[in-house]
């Protein structure tokens, strides 16, 4: 028993080491778009692709790739090998994060699976997880495409499956690492105190996720930008051009000023929800690690709204919006665990 217990938990950490790489993939992915270099690497080499350029002829011949893309013609025509050097940086730490975390992955499964650590029915689960971590990297792939052809800006509609396609398998992981550290039997449906807990968590785990949805179409479309005050937009409420398009469900998704008064409104609603959802659970007795995940949730959403009201005001400095997006997956993370403590209840 006691190696089975001791199995688990390493298990679980390699787990949660794998989140942790995938959670520095997504801020880094926010760095990289909102630094503009997501496009510098015009090609994908999956394998040759891991050495970059060490000499100043293999630069000039990576510059010379970039010098035909859309980007540089339309919008960086006076970008020098340097600048091309730092924007290059960013997009080649992002891709080579993605191969590490493939390595960090697979290497350890493969130790786990031959040494027989690995209990029954959870070697599927592991497998899956890394066969969406190879269709991520074409999915990410994909995205870069869109922005090679004749508009230098990737779709705002793969930059969001990109981003919630993490979220989704960091999510997968997570669940699975906590299960494995938490092996205490569940408490039978009909014995629980706190139903109305479990079934609110999931909507509100649902709104978070929407949320950080409209959030990847925010960054898509650059509407950060537009009506950078707060709670009005333009001096208005309901600001003008809210649904000038036709037909009107692409407001949704390709009208800036919809987008992000779509993600104000959601943010503040779902911020709203989780203190009132925190607050209510104060007449309630749970135990100290489940009251530990409540009170985590109120705080990183005072924080959370507070670093999105800021991004907002100061025109998207590129630390401020990354600690946004960071911020985001914290808050995610903590309703997660918050889930999974209510599901054990």
């Amino acid at each position: 028993m006691n190696a089975n217990v001791d199995n688990d938990r390493a298990i679980a950490s390699w787990l949660l080491v794998c989140a942790v790489l995938i959670f520095s993939m997504v801020i880094l992915g926010g760095v990289t778009r909102l630094t503009g270099s997501g496009l510098s690497m015009v090609n994908w080499h999956p394998i040759h692709g891991v050495i970059p350029p060490l000499t100043e002829f293999a630069w000039q011949e990576e510059f010379s790739n970039y010098q035909q893309s859309p980007e540089f013609t339309k919008i960086n025509r006076d970008m020098t090998v340097d600048g091309f050097k730092q924007i290059f940086l960013f997009e080649y730490s992002h891709r080579i994060l993605g191969r590490i975390i493939g390595l960090v992955f697979f290497i350890p499964f493969l130790y786990f699976y031959f040494t027989r650590k690995i209990k029954p029915g959870l070697t599927p689960q592991l497998l899956f997880m890394f066969f969406l971590g190879g269709l991520q990297g074409l999915l990410g792939w994909y995205m870069v495409k869109s922005g090679l052809v004749d508009n230098p800006h990737v779709s705002q509609y793969r930059l969001t499956a990109h981003l919630i396609a993490a979220i989704l398998i960091y999510a997968y992981i997570l669940w699975t690492a906590m299960g494995l550290l938490n092996r205490a039997p569940r408490v039978a449906k009909s014995e629980s105190s706190n139903p109305g807990f479990r079934k609110a968590i999931h909507y509100l785990i649902l709104m978070v996720v929407v949320t950080i949805v409209s959030g990847g179409f925010v960054a898509g479309l650059k509407a950060g930008h537009i009506f950078n005050t707060f709670p009005l937009m333009n001096g208005q409420w309901i600001p003008e051009g809210l649904i000038s398009l036709k037909p009107h469900y692409l407001n949704l998704f390709e009208n800036m000023v919809t987008v992000q008064f779509n993600h104000r409104y959601l943010a503040l609603s779902t911020g709203a929800l989780l203190l009132i959802y925190w607050l209510f659970s104060k007449f309630h007795n749970f135990d100290s690690s489940t009251n530990r995940s409540f009170n985590l949730v109120a705080f990183l959403v005072l924080v959370q709204v507070t670093l999105g009201i800021s991004t907002l005001l100061l025109q998207v400095p590129v630390w401020l919006g990354a600690s946004h997006q960071a911020g985001a997956l914290l808050l995610f993370t903590a309703v997660l665990y918050n889930m999974h403590g209510l599901s054990r209840q």
